[in-house]
């Protein structure tokens, strides 16, 4: 798959908890930053058409996390491609008229090579490729086309479910919300991206294997009709995330089903966004990251 990734947003948290914005160089190694995340958010379109105009770090020297504000609310689309919804235990009933949503914490969110480690009540855990929408504008009533212009940018997203809990109940928060379960990447400006109706490839790998690959042209919900449905319910503030499906090619659907193990590598590779990569590791480092420091809590 060709990838031509642009201009890159991450956060960067300082020792004393505050968290700046800022942009990656191409080579990923240094970072410069634009401002604190509140006053990103309070006007994300501006500072991201800007040239950032803060200091610039180096990469290995910082922390660096999700751009996400405490109040973001992680809104998921499930049952968003045909063939997903075909592989999984609804195949048997018509596609929803709406979109199926569910929420997930900012607080399951983590960032590239971050390890994801497995619930003690799981066998394993279980992969979904996907697009995440950063929305950078107030939603109350919008049509499709106003929330779609909302958008201030897309990343690479992984959301990682812990299929027991999930299927325990007919709620997924369990299965949705496992401790750093959501890995996302870099956000890149909607203006580079496009439109995710024109296709983008999506591609997800288990050690260097191919298990799914798909196009965001087969989303069944787009992200400016999802948007659109959820605004006429509550209020969508800027800094609030839609994560929009993952194609199929999940593990649980397989035969026998396939699921993730410590020690596994997992990769989600979105064109114009990048690659995501995250180590699987075992539930010891839950234990482990509560006596962390909070930059020690990532490592695998």
């Amino acid at each position: 798959m060709s990838v031509g990734v642009g201009i890159r947003i991450v956060g960067v948290r300082q020792s004393d908890g505050l968290v700046l914005v800022g942009v990656l160089s191409p080579d990923g190694t240094e970072v410069s930053i634009v401002t604190d995340l509140d006053t990103f958010w309070a006007s994300p379109h501006g500072f991201v058409a800007a040239s950032p105009t803060g200091a610039t770090q180096q990469v290995e020297h910082v922390e660096l996390v999700p751009p996400v504000v405490k109040s973001a609310r992680v809104l998921c689309v499930g049952l968003n491609y045909s063939d997903h919804v075909k592989e999984g235990s609804y195949r048997d009933e018509p596609l929803p008229e709406i979109p199926t949503l569910f929420a997930r914490w900012p607080a399951s969110l983590s960032i590239d090579g971050a390890g994801i480690p497995v619930p003690s009540t799981e066998d394993g855990l279980d992969w979904e490729g996907e697009v995440v929408a950063w929305i950078g504008a107030p939603l109350v009533d919008a049509t499709p086309e106003e929330a779609l212009a909302a958008v201030v940018g897309y990343s690479t997203f992984n959301d990682v479910t812990s299929r027991r809990a999930q299927k325990e109940t007919s709620q997924w928060t369990m299965g949705k919300n496992g401790d750093r379960s959501g890995p996302i990447g870099p956000m890149v400006p909607a203006a580079v991206v496009g439109d995710l109706r024109d296709g983008l490839q999506i591609e997800t790998r288990v050690n260097g294997e191919v298990v799914q690959h798909g196009s965001t042209a087969q989303m069944i919900y787009g992200v400016g009709e999802t948007l659109a449905h959820i605004s006429r319910s509550f209020t969508i503030n800027p800094g609030d995330l839609l994560a929009t499906g993952t194609p199929s090619g999940v593990g649980y659907a397989r035969t026998p089903p396939w699921l993730l193990h410590p020690g596994d590598v997992v990769e989600v590779e979105v064109e114009r966004l990048g690659v995501l990569t995250n180590h699987i590791v075992d539930n010891t480092h839950r234990h482990q990251a509560l006596f962390a420091a909070p930059n020690e809590s990532e490592k695998v």
